[in-house]
């Protein structure tokens, strides 16, 4: 079912949405970005129109909804503890398909990985249902259509924004109540088919080939240029690295609350064990770890996809100016490199 909308009918809508559900887009925070007199864009609470920024990639993503950079898990005293409560309220988040695509790869991480669900990203998926904004074809740094993650299919309601309204589309039959009285249009969504950006993804699978890419010079350029600052893994869709940090309150070390804070691979001492042995002790390293994590690693591990969905928004946050779609074109270079110097086709 498809319906046209103007301004003051997709306030209504969102009114009667936020009924029932705690609804969230991309919203912009004037003056709160990492340089002077810059904003941010981030997933937040949204009560009206124009909350929404639907025109820009936000710069972080979907993922702060569902596991936040920090998030209590229990609260304990001197005798006990009690577990953290979960959202009490339905989720609806309006996102582009590359953000719902990157739920699919944190589900497969956080649910039934090894045998293992974890607790707190259940609870709070399990509330989700998604509404996809139709993406416009992104910024120089996106590259969806390379992942395959320009389109999807799971939401439950989809908008094409416009500065006068919106056109949307319901496909769960329980949110027809909330178009109640609206003007029926035909719409279709429609989804990204080329990218200005295009990547070409290194085939890895000769294990051969992968061990000498491992050992490829390549690597070591980003000693002397990546900081190791994590940026690039918190903003990445993906990314499910944590710690826990135990906050105490006030001065007895006994009471306090567990919080499981967003941690980062590419920072220095992250896989420190004891003896203080790490096994990527420099920034080359790390980065050789990470970039085959997201595009060999995990689909050797689960089977369907990369773990990169093509976002770009690491290669807008690092501070360094280091792109992961140029990265991962001098891999499929130095795979073709080490290839030929093996007589392989």
């Amino acid at each position: 079912m498809g319906y046209t909308l103007n301004v003051e009918q997709v306030n209504t809508v969102l009114a009667a949405l936020r009924k029932d559900y705690a609804v969230y887009a991309p919203k912009r925070f004037p003056k709160q970005g990492r340089y002077s007199d810059t904003d941010v864009i981030r997933y937040a609470e949204v009560e009206t129109f124009a909350d929404i920024v639907w025109g820009e990639k936000s710069d972080y993503p979907v993922k702060e909804v569902i596991t936040p950079i920090q998030q209590a898990i229990f609260y304990f005293t001197e005798d006990e503890y009690r577990e953290s409560k979960g959202p009490k309220k339905p989720i609806l988040i309006l996102a582009r398909p590359c953000d719902i695509n990157a739920q699919h790869v944190q589900a497969k991480i956080y649910v039934g990985n090894g045998g293992y669900t974890d607790l707190y990203y259940e609870r709070v998926r399990e509330k989700v249902r998604f509404a996809m904004m139709e993406c416009g074809g992104g910024d120089d740094t996106c590259f969806c259509v390379s992942m395959g993650t320009n389109r999807t299919d799971d939401y439950s309601l989809a908008f094409r924004f416009t500065p006068g309204g919106a056109l949307a589309q319901v496909t769960d039959e329980s949110f027809l109540p909330y178009f109640a009285e609206m003007p029926e249009e035909d719409y279709t969504p429609a989804f990204v088919e080329e990218n200005e950006l295009k990547v070409e993804i290194p085939d890895l699978e000769d294990p051969t080939v992968r061990q000498a890419l491992k050992n490829h010079p390549m690597w070591k350029e980003f000693n002397g240029r990546c900081i190791s600052c994590g940026a690039c893994t918190v903003a990445c869709s993906t990314c499910t690295c944590f710690t826990t940090r135990d906050v105490i309150y006030g001065d007895n070390p006994e009471v306090g609350e567990r919080r499981r804070v967003t941690a980062s691979c590419q920072i220095e001492g992250f896989d420190q064990m004891a003896g203080q042995r790490e096994f990527r002790s420099t920034a080359g390293d790390r980065m050789r770890y990470k970039v085959l994590h997201k595009f060999h690693d995990y689909k050797a591990r689960f089977g369907d996809s990369h773990m990169c969905v093509g976002c770009g928004r690491c290669t807008h946050r690092c501070p360094e100016l280091i792109s992961i779609s140029a990265t991962v074109n001098k891999v499929h270079a130095a795979v073709a490199e080490i290839k030929a110097g093996m007589g392989a086709v």
